[in-house]
């Protein structure tokens, strides 16, 4: 399951754009439908990133999320950017991107005021 701000544009058109491109979608829920214990996951978590939750205890969030996510497409080409993402030093790229993109979604395209109140998701 990939877990997400559902209260912001920026957020909802990133899982949207997931769904429309990638053969492999896991289940999305915004956190705020979620309870959140039940999950594992806390509100800090939740407000600061995305969470991706799989089975045997899966988990990663950020970019590291992302990067999971497409290295579990079928397809190559997506397969190949997500091992390429979660490889050191582009790990390390990709989660400093991501956190510069979180800080900001809220002027993005999408980005709403509630991207804003919401953190780094």
């Amino acid at each position: 399951m990939l877990v997400y701000d559902g209260d912001c544009g920026f957020c909802r058109r990133c899982v949207d754009l997931g769904r429309e491109h990638l053969p492999f979608m896991p289940e999305t829920r915004p956190w705020q439908e979620l309870d959140l214990a039940e999950h594992g996951l806390t509100l800090d978590e939740v407000t600061r990133s995305v969470q991706l939750l799989g089975p045997r205890g899966l988990r990663a969030h950020g970019a590291r999320a992302v990067a999971v996510l497409l290295a579990l497409q079928p397809r190559a080409v997506w397969r190949a950017a997500g091992r390429v993402m979660l490889t050191p030093p582009v790990s390390w790229v990709a989660e400093g991107a991501y956190r510069l993109i979180a800080r900001h979604r809220h002027r993005l395209p999408g980005g709403t005021g509630a991207c804003a109140a919401g953190g780094d998701t």
